[in-house]
This record gives structure tokens, C-alpha cells and sequence, in this order.
């Protein structure tokens, strides 16, 4: 335990430092998304596949591994998942029940919604930051390892923020707000691992319930509006996009472990 605390003394600057580099990424990301928003069909596409990949390859491996290590029991991961997948999925659906005073069932977009992806977005990065400063409290490979896979996913954190704020009919000046604590999120993360030590068994359904909301963002929210499409030719074009969203991913965790 000393030498916990010894080590969270001394690397405390280099968490802070990677952690600005994932800000700048983040904002690097969603300035993309805002200055490019004709082509949001094929942000939107690409983005669903980063969010998959960052579930799949990212977050539920680490699920696994730390709750093997830990022998903590692995189905209260997959518990909370579930969790937060059907509590997003109930969310979004009261916002819609209770803002629909509109002209019956008809086509519409609903701000509200976009900032609650985008708060569950945040609360991601916020988490990415947290892992970086935990990472660098077991060790300085550790944390710099952490820190690369975060700074190489959070530019799609960045332009997934944004695009579920446009996608849902937000103005410029809501997403850059949006935006901009997005990008702050991992720097606050980073410096607030400089006070507690999360236990493992805080950490596995922590992990389980954000791979649940982010299941749902891609899946149930991003992914059908972005290949909402009668020609053939681009609907194929939004899929492979999606593909290679996830398969980057794949490689940017891959090398990052």
C-alpha cells in the first residue's frame, strides 16, 4: 500500500500531459464533424463503427481480464451492461413520449435526446481519463500504454459527440459546449484519480454499464439514421465505412496493448 501511494505522487504530471493530449484529440474530432457536417450520413456510419469496435475490442476485454484477475464474478458485468442498455433505451423513450406535442407520429428531431447521448458520451471520456491516471498509479508502462489507446479513439469521441448533438437538431453553439466538455472530461478524469483507488469490484460493472449505453448509442441511435438510404450503391458505401470505423479500431487497441 505504501508504495501505491508512492507511485501516485510520482506520475501524477505524466497522466495529466497524456491527458491533454486526449483533449486536444477530442476537439480535433468534433471541429472535424462540425466543418464537414453535409457528409454526417458517413460520419455518422464510420462513428457507429469506432463505437462498436471501442465495446467489442476495448472495454469488454478489459471487463474480462479484470474480472478474472480480480475473481470477481464476470455475469455482474454483463449484468450492468444489460442495465445500461435498457436504462438508455427507457430514457430516450420518455424524453420522446413526453416531447411528442407535435403533429401526431410525424418525422422529428429532439435536442434533448442528442444531449443525453452526448452526456453519455462524456461520462465515457470522463472514464478514458480515469483510466489513464489508474493506469499510471500500477505503472508508468501501464499508464502510457492506456493513455495511447485513448488518445487514438478520442478524435472519434470528439466527432461522435458532435454528431449525435446534429443528428437530434442541436445549433452550432449547444454542440460546441458539448464539445468542449467532452474534450475537458479526460483531464478531469486523470486528475481526479489523484484522490481514490476505484477497486476492482466497483470497476467491472462500471465498464459493463458505459458498454451497454454505448452499445445502445451505435446501435439503436447512430447506426439506423446513418444508413437511412434507397440506393443500393450508398448504402453499401455507409457499410463499409461502418466496417472500417470498427476495424481501425481493432488495430488502434491492438497496437496500443
Amino acid at each position: 500500500m505504501e508504495r501505491f501511494f508512492e507511485r501516485r505522487r510520482v506520475y501524477p504530471v505524466s497522466a495529466i500531459l497524456l491527458s491533454l493530449a486526449a483533449f486536444v484529440s477530442t476537439l480535433l474530432g468534433g471541429l472535424f464533424a462540425l466543418r464537414f457536417r453535409r457528409l454526417l450520413h458517413y460520419i455518422l456510419s464510420f462513428s457507429a463503427g469506432v463505437v462498436l469496435g471501442v465495446v467489442a475490442f476495448d472495454i469488454l476485454p478489459e471487463l474480462f481480464a479484470l474480472a478474472h484477475e480480480s475473481n470477481v464474478d464476470v455475469s455482474i458485468g454483463m449484468v450492468a451492461l444489460v442495465a445500461g442498455f435498457l436504462l438508455f433505451h427507457a430514457v430516450e423513450r420518455f424524453i420522446l413520449v413526453h416531447a411528442a406535442h407535435e403533429h401526431g407520429f410525424a418525422p422529428h428531431r429532439h435536442p434533448t435526446v442528442g444531449l443525453t447521448s452526448a452526456a453519455a458520451l462524456i461520462g465515457h471520456s470522463f472514464m478514458d481519463g480515469v483510466g489513464i491516471g489508474l493506469g499510471f498509479q500500477v505503472s508508468p508502462s501501464v499508464g502510457i500504454a492506456v493513455a495511447v489507446a485513448v488518445i487514438a479513439h478520442d478524435f472519434c469521441d470528439g466527432l461522435n459527440t458532435v454528431s449525435v448533438m446534429l443528428l437530434h437538431g442541436n445549433e452550432d453553439p449547444r454542440s460546441r459546449l458539448m464539445l468542449a466538455l467532452d474534450a475537458l472530461a479526460p483531464i478531469v478524469g486523470a486528475a481526479s484519480t489523484l484522490a481514490f483507488n476505484v477497486p476492482p469490484a466497483v470497476l467491472v460493472p462500471y465498464l459493463g454499464f458505459f458498454a451497454g449505453f454505448l452499445l445502445f448509442i451505435a446501435t439503436s441511435d447512430i447506426l439506423p439514421e446513418a444508413h437511412t438510404t434507397d440506393r443500393a450503391l450508398k448504402f453499401l458505401a455507409l457499410l463499409a465505412l461502418t466496417v472500417l470505423g470498427a476495424g481501425l479500431t481493432f488495430v488502434a487497441v491492438r497496437v496500443a496493448g
